[in-house]
């Protein structure tokens, strides 16, 4: 392995299917569900789990030999971590967000990665529902109530969601779901997105944030991690929402100023909120919960587990780790956060050349041209580029020659050159 100037890692002739010594290798942290293990065994890697997080140091001193790791979201895999690790061909984000991932560095590196954009999307806009429904019925204070031994049985202050006005901010995968299911439930919907997004059912989209805000009764947010989203809603977005209305971020915890949330709550100007994630998250249960929000009776507070139910942890747990072990033994990148997707079938009886390189003019002619000088046949191939990366997967017959992986790694382009063994 070599690095060339600009950065770019070559990993000139590793073997998919097994390296010398033994078995795959994968590392899978923060109590990712146990089908996830359970698809990696199968493919043939050998499975370590550890229930937390691990920071930098830990992971640069821990990863080395392991060809492929699987995270949560309060794991960071840095530039650090991967230059420490040159044998990681993938990671996995058992999650939606990738933000804890260094993409650049890990794209520079030819290292894929995987997350899973849907799988608790449904899991997210349940829990969106009842806190809307637990905040307009007042059940917080109901049952704190009665806890305490007071039977309040008085309909003041409680409300039905049918009729309400829902402003959904964000309108991806989970937005949109949220969308559907709230107008099911008699709410109208409208949403505010940055991109142009198709409405749903009768949801009405809106031109500008502060249109939005001041229109609903109920603000969900829904955003993803891109570092815009930072301090999305402060002091001047807070004021512009309607009196009396309530407030949910489920997305990410640094788009909000808590101080200035606690404010408008303590204040009256919001009647209520609920809040799964936050600027500072335990690593573990053993590290204090702190929080501007704590101790507010009108605001619901959850440990983020928006996508935490056994179904989504499941589905995701079989998502990702099935998409690394078709990574590491075919090359499939369909869906991958940061490589070109491609997913070239039938290999049975050909070895598969899966390079990865820098996005410049002239490689696939270079590579094909290096693979007939030695006579050998191409039986099916896929070129896909994104960005400063491009990835070829050829499948050749007979199995190319050790010359041929020396000078196909020696192409200036050349970020990593891997070599996929037909299955038995």
């Amino acid at each position: 392995m070599g690095t060339s100037d600009d950065g770019m890692v070559t990993d000139v002739t590793q073997r998919s299917t097994e390296r010398a010594g033994g078995r795959r290798r994968a590392l899978l942290l923060e109590n990712i569900h146990p089908d996830a293990a359970s698809v990696l065994e199968a493919a043939g890697f050998a499975v370590e789990t550890m229930g937390r997080a691990m920071d930098e140091a830990e992971l640069c001193e821990r990863l080395p030999g392991f060809d492929v790791v699987g995270i949560r979201s309060r794991t960071h895999v840095t530039q650090a971590v991967l230059q420490a690790a040159p044998d990681l061909l993938a990671i996995g984000a058992f999650c939606i967000g990738t933000n804890q991932i260094d993409l650049g560095a890990a794209t520079r590196g030819g290292v894929a990665v995987f997350n899973a954009p849907f799988s608790n999307t449904r899991s997210v806009v349940e829990l969106a529902i009842a806190e809307m429904i637990a905040l307009t019925r007042r059940l917080t204070d109901k049952n704190a109530a009665m806890h305490d031994g007071v039977w309040d049985k008085s309909a003041a202050g409680s409300h039905e969601i049918r009729g309400r006005r829902l402003g959904i901010v964000g309108y991806g995968n989970i937005g949109s779901q949220l969308s559907v299911v709230a107008e099911s439930l008699g709410m109208t919907v409208l949403f505010y997105d940055t991109a142009d997004k198709l409405a749903l059912g009768n949801a009405r989209s809106c031109g500008t944030l502060h249109e939005l805000l001041e229109s609903v009764d109920i603000v969900t947010l829904h955003v993803d991690g891109r570092p815009a989203n930072r301090q999305l809603f402060g002091e001047e977005e807070l004021s512009s929402m309607r009196p009396g209305s309530l407030f949910i971020n489920l997305s990410r915890g640094f788009v909000v100023d808590h101080g200035a949330l606690r404010a408008h709550l303590e204040s009256g100007h919001l009647a209520g909120a609920a809040v799964d994630v936050f600027p500072h998250e335990p690593a573990s249960g053993a590290e204090p919960f702190v929080s501007e929000l704590r101790g507010l009776p009108n605001v619901i507070l959850t440990p983020h587990v928006g996508g935490s139910t056994e179904e989504a942890q499941q589905d995701i747990g079989n998502f990702v780790a099935g998409k690394l072990a078709r990574f590491v033994a075919e090359g499939a990148t369909a869906l991958s956060v940061n490589l070109p997707g491609l997913d070239l079938h039938e290999m049975a009886g050909r070895s598969r050349l899966l390079y990865i390189h820098r996005n410049v003019p002239g490689v696939l002619a270079e590579v094909n041209s290096l693979v007939a000088q030695r006579g050998l046949n191409i039986e099916g191939e896929l070129l896909g580029t994104r960005g400063e990366v491009g990835y070829v997967i050829a499948d050749v017959v007979p199995e190319p020659p050790a010359d041929l992986l020396v000078e196909l790694g020696k192409l200036d382009a050349t970020v990593r050159l891997r070599v996929a063994s037909p299955p038995a």
